[in-house]
């Protein structure tokens, strides 16, 4: 509490006395007529007046001189706690209290300032702080070291080193995330930028994160080479060891420890064994020919012609092509428009063609369900992107096999070629989207194609 009880009684006895004095004046000029005490009433009013508002002024220029001080920043200011005058004491007493909690809260910012500085130049990922007209408040150490810069006070600098780089950052937009590679003194590095934004009284500030996602690039393609070249290894060998084994066996039909049998010595049953190896040859040859042609689709996605098109046409459509397709009478299929108008900007063929095989899939996923269902959902997600989602209610992919349905050539199924979800992913990172997936075995498995 800023004003004291001592402050409120000497303020209530001087107005008490101007209201005594008042009356008094009052009786001496109205009922007694006494010109002289009147007059003696009228300037011990002014006095009192005058005391009270001399009163009132020091005190008030005591608190302003204090929210002065406040207000600059000046909170080294401290009042006297003992004087002659009680009111006061308690007014400086307060004011002191006051003073010393903005201090204490002044130390504290002043600490988590320091603690916040000290947190952001140990972060692995650079830091940039700029606001709209470019000037860098505060960049950490991570940051210079990442662009080769050791002073960063405003974006030309980063203009200057890197074009591109410069560009990017200043198309940015809050909550997007970008990639960029860079030339630097080791060679190339591959920057991820994220940026997010806040308003302050004064402006806009933009917290930019970059971070050098190379190598973890590098290690996802080998990791991706790895397993390509597994099931690459696993197909080839499945079609090359029959095909070896048979012909090692029919050429020792027609050979006896390296030497020709004769022609006498071949018979209808040795030509009806040669003739059925030689086929079974020929299926295995066709085989590794498909599988090869296969791998040639899968490396010749076609670059998409985008054109912007609503989801509604383009659910009609696949409606269509779903009717064409085999056992789907068991399945019960809806489609779901969470906005009608809504519009994607995207080559609607390869679109289809995605939906389509994610259709086909869950098709043969529900062909033992009797209660089949399939839904797709197109919607906007919460990063205001445009989103259609196939969801089916199968038997669900195994947590082991969710990392790997994606890979070239891995399948679960006897016949499937195990290209489909491959290709459909790479259409979708053509768009400059992606295909992700979700599920819970016996439940649900949702397929989304995120733009």
């Amino acid at each position: 509490m800023m004003f004291s009880k001592s402050l409120y009684i000497n303020i209530v006895m001087r107005v008490l006395l101007i209201v005594l004095f008042s009356a008094v004046l009052g009786y001496f000029a109205i009922i007694d007529h006494s010109l002289r005490f009147s007059i003696i009433c009228i300037l011990t009013l002014v006095f009192l007046t005058v005391n009270l508002i001399s009163y009132l002024n020091s005190t008030n220029k005591k608190i302003r001189f204090f929210f002065d001080s406040v207000r600059n920043d000046d909170s080294n200011l401290s009042f006297p706690a003992e004087t002659r005058n009680d009111a006061l004491n308690d007014l400086y007493k307060s004011m002191n209290k006051v003073n010393h909690q903005i201090q204490q809260l002044k130390i504290e910012n002043r600490q988590q300032e320091q603690y916040f500085r000290t947190l952001l130049e140990h972060l692995a990922a650079g830091i940039i702080t700029y606001n709209d007209k470019g000037f860098i408040l505060h960049a950490n150490s991570s940051a210079r070291k990442l662009l080769a810069i050791d002073v960063l006070t405003h974006l030309k600098q980063i203009e200057r080193k890197d074009q591109k780089l410069f560009e990017t950052i200043n198309s940015i937009k809050p909550f997007e995330r970008k990639l960029i590679g860079i030339s630097a003194d080791g060679g190339e590095i591959q920057l991820s930028l994220k940026a997010t934004s806040f308003k302050t009284n004064e402006n806009e500030l933009v917290i930019l994160s970059i971070q050098d996602i190379k190598n973890e690039l590098d290690e996802k393609e080998i990791e991706s080479w790895m397993k390509l070249i597994r099931v690459l290894m696993h197909e080839i060998m499945n079609s090359i060891t029959p095909i070896t084994s048979l012909s090692e066996s029919l050429s020792n039909i027609y050979s006896t420890g390296g030497i020709p049998v004769l022609p006498e010595q071949v018979n209808v049953k040795t030509i009806a064994t040669t003739l059925q190896g030689l086929n079974v040859i020929k299926e295995q040859g066709k085989g590794l020919m498909s599988f090869v042609e296969s791998y040639r689709k899968l490396t010749r996605v076609p670059e998409p012609e985008k054109k912007l098109f609503k989801v509604a046409d383009l659910m009609s459509r696949v409606q269509i092509l779903y009717n064409s397709l085999d056992n789907i009478n068991k399945t019960n299929l809806i489609i779901s428009l969470k906005k009608s108008d809504l519009e994607i900007f995207a080559d609607q063929n390869l679109i289809s063609q995605v939906l389509i095989n994610l259709l086909k899939n869950a098709l043969e996923a529900n062909e033992n369900n009797f209660d089949g269902k399939i839904t797709i959902v197109s919607s906007e997600n919460s990063g205001n992107h445009s989103e259609i989602c196939v969801i089916d209610n199968g038997p669900g992919i195994s947590e082991e096999n969710l990392d790997e349905i994606f890979v070239p050539f891995f399948t679960t199924r006897q016949n499937g070629s195990g290209i489909g979800l491959s290709i459909s992913r790479q259409i979708m990172r053509a768009h400059g989207g992606n295909l992700k997936v979700r599920s819970v075995p016996y439940k649900e498995t949702a397929f989304c194609l995120s733009f």
